[in-house]
């Protein structure tokens, strides 16, 4: 069997792609790919507890916690203990984090809106349905 002939392998190269391309663009404005989506995944209202981000996005706590500290070093995040559980902290955007958010968001729109165009809802909802399926056989593999 080639590799090609694979699921996994143009999942794996599909992502590289993505990652490569958003990496890019995130240069532009001195962002990763990961400190992008980690400012997608905060609540831009409440901000979100900082053990929801790690499962929220698949991130190792070790290299979450590296991350949001250079973050809240850049001035782009700060944390704030919860009003009602003070055990809880939340991560929170500050005004430049609400600035680079918008761009990571134009950013992730414009991308999945030229797919949609090129893919079609049809092949799309099909992906999705791929992908779900995907998602519940490596819970159910326990590999």
């Amino acid at each position: 069997m080639k590799p090609e002939d694979t699921i996994d392998f143009h999942v794996r190269w599909a992502w590289l792609k993505i990652s490569k391309m958003y990496n890019q663009v995130a240069s532009n404005h001195g962002l990763t790919q990961s400190t992008g989506f980690i400012l997608l995944n905060i609540d831009p209202k409440n901000g979100t507890p900082s053990t929801q981000l790690g499962p929220m996005m698949g991130m190792e706590p070790t290299s979450l916690s590296r991350t949001l500290k250079s973050m809240e070093e850049k001035g782009w995040i700060f944390k704030e203990q919860d009003d009602l559980d003070k055990r809880v902290s939340r991560i929170r955007l500050s005004d430049e984090g609400y600035r680079l958010r918008e761009v990571s968001k134009k950013t992730v729109l414009s991308f999945n809106q030229k797919l949609l165009k090129e893919v079609g809802e049809d092949r799309f909802r099909h992906f999705k349905e791929v992908i779900q399926i995907i998602d519940q056989q490596t819970v159910n593999q326990g590999i």
